[in-house]
């Protein structure tokens, strides 16, 4: 093997451990993104299949990197971006322009962009696959170094039960599209468009953001039950958080006695809720921060 042909296959190696790592430290996104596109049917579902696919592509660049290598690895690697290219060319005819998930959050990519990544990759992986020799290698390692980092993932990322989180439906809001509730620290803000309080939380709200850098990520559920848009409340109070609109059912379920409220969560874990006094709990949080 040419030195060229082993710094192309160790740059294959890095490429899958790099996707893989992007989707490692943010699984969420990963599990909403395979649902979204049709993938799974459910987030549980999402959340074996994801894990599954960061072994695979952890496994795939680990063993390019070592000294077991063999040319069925860049097979199954060719295979593999085809297979991601087809799905994403699908994507890419029924006019989806989000990020596809790729390279999770860290990069964001649409399928059209991934696709030019892909086909990239896929000419190195056929360059090298071309000017390697059959090597004699250790089948066994192989075979069990990929089921040992294949299944490790179930133990570094070890899955959740967020079957009671009150905002498992809601992953796709207008400013941000995909969103992963569930990871990290979030403001969930519920609000009525035509409520005057809610409208003076928002402003509120929005100043508190330009003034702090650790204000946690925001997201609003708005309910509609007059003329006001989401447009209107925007402008009248200089806030744009990620938004969506929920029903009435909905609304009356996520409020107390009346709008505003404001959850407070970690990692998918309702911390606090506030009502009456949401702005001035807002700033002791940053406070303390």
């Amino acid at each position: 093997m040419t030195t060229l042909t082993k710094i192309l296959r160790w740059l294959l190696g890095l490429t899958f451990i790099f996707s893989a790592y992007t989707k490692f430290v943010g699984p969420g996104f990963f599990e909403i993104t395979l649902i979204d596109q049709g993938l799974v049917p459910n987030r549980m579902w999402a959340q074996h299949a994801a894990r599954f696919l960061i072994g695979v592509e952890f496994a795939l660049g680990l063993l390019m990197l070592l000294p077991y290598y063999t040319k069925h690895l860049v097979l199954v690697s060719g295979l593999m971006l085809i297979g991601f290219s087809i799905h994403l060319g699908y994507l890419w005819a029924i006019g989806d322009t989000e990020n596809c998930g790729c390279f999770g959050e860290m990069i964001s990519m649409s399928p059209a962009e991934s696709i030019l990544k892909n086909l990239a990759m896929l000419a190195v992986a056929v360059f090298v696959w071309v000017k390697s020799t059959n090597e004699r290698t250790n089948k066994r390692a192989l075979y069990i170094t990929s089921l040992l980092v294949i299944g490790s993932m179930w133990w570094w990322l070890p899955i959740s039960n967020a079957a009671d989180f009150p905002f498992n439906s809601f992953t796709h809001f207008e400013h941000q599209g995909r969103t992963d509730l569930t990871a990290g620290e979030k403001i969930i803000a519920v609000f009525n468009l035509d409520c005057e309080h809610c409208q003076e939380l928002a402003a509120e709200m929005a100043a508190l953001e330009k003034t702090n850098s650790q204000f946690p990520d925001t997201y609003v559920l708005y309910f509609s039950e007059g003329s006001t848009t989401p447009t209107d409340f925007e402008l009248l109070t200089q806030s744009k958080f990620p938004y969506i609109l929920i029903d009435v059912n909905t609304f009356f379920n996520l409020i107390g006695d009346s709008p505003p409220r404001l959850y407070h969560t970690i990692d998918g874990e309702v911390i606090n809720i506030w009502d009456t006094d949401a702005s001035n709990q807002l700033t002791k949080l940053l406070t303390n921060k």
